[in-house]
């Protein structure tokens, strides 16, 4: 099993933590947010993962240097951003022949169990399965219409009326054949310009538990405070 986890931003929002650490490598709990990561993907039995980089490349690639647990991991520098899915494009030749492939991003943290996104997505026998979590600001995400079955039936990305709180929460189980959806020049994005094209194609599986993005100073902050007690469980 292979998984991306898309960390290349920037991370603007979280100035200046991310000055001189790049936003995958920002401290919770005595983790760095990469490491704990990994630790998901090798206990849901991920054998290989793909880092992308762009903004202070060198700090992964030292922290990588020097782990010895699985699973295997890669990197792939993005000299110019490629978007997220960008990235799974030009990537494409990595996961061929897979049976699907996982794509998360870097600056979530949950406890939710990647395992049950590969178990979820083996069930359904559809193209796509994407996380979706009830958020306090829908509109600043993408979000998501489903049947009653759990099939989604709509998505868009940072509508300015939201119809509903369910938001997605930017974890993935791709079949490889939904690449050929991703044309044009980069960059190209996960929510903009794949999602809305699976609508239909895709299923939407709950994450229960926690769940928050760490993308801005003040959610990094909470997710200090609230992350220690949720990893004790």
């Amino acid at each position: 099993m292979k998984a991306f986890l898309l960390a290349a931003g920037a991370g603007s929002r979280l100035r200046p933590v991310t000055d001189t650490v790049p936003k995958c490598m920002v401290v919770i709990d005595g983790r760095p947010l990469l490491d704990i990561w990994l630790g998901a993907f090798g206990q849901a039995g991920v054998d290989e993962v793909l880092v992308n980089l762009h903004h202070l490349p060198d700090v992964v690639r030292d922290h990588l240097a020097v782990r010895t647990r699985p699973p295997a991991v890669r990197t792939f520098f993005e000299p110019d951003l490629l978007g997220s899915a960008g990235t799974l494009a030009a990537n494409r030749r990595w996961v061929e022949g897979e049976e699907f492939f996982l794509a998360c991003y870097a600056d979530n943290l949950t406890d939710f169990s990647v395992r049950s996104l590969m178990d979820a997505h083996r069930a359904s026998g559809l193209i796509a399965t994407l996380t979706v979590f009830h958020s306090e600001r829908p509109s600043a995400g993408g979000v998501v219409e489903v049947d009653g079955t759990g099939r989604v039936t709509g998505f868009t990305e940072k509508p300015a009326d939201p119809v509903s709180d369910l938001t997605n929460a930017g974890m993935y189980a791709f079949h490889p054949s939904v690449l050929d959806e991703i044309g044009g020049i980069p960059p190209a994005d996960i929510g903009y310009d794949l999602l809305p094209r699976l609508v239909g194609r895709a299923q939407a599986v709950l994450v229960e538990g926690y769940f928050r993005d760490i993308g801005t100073v003040e959610s990094y902050r909470r997710a200090r405070e609230e992350w220690p007690a949720r990893a004790l469980r």
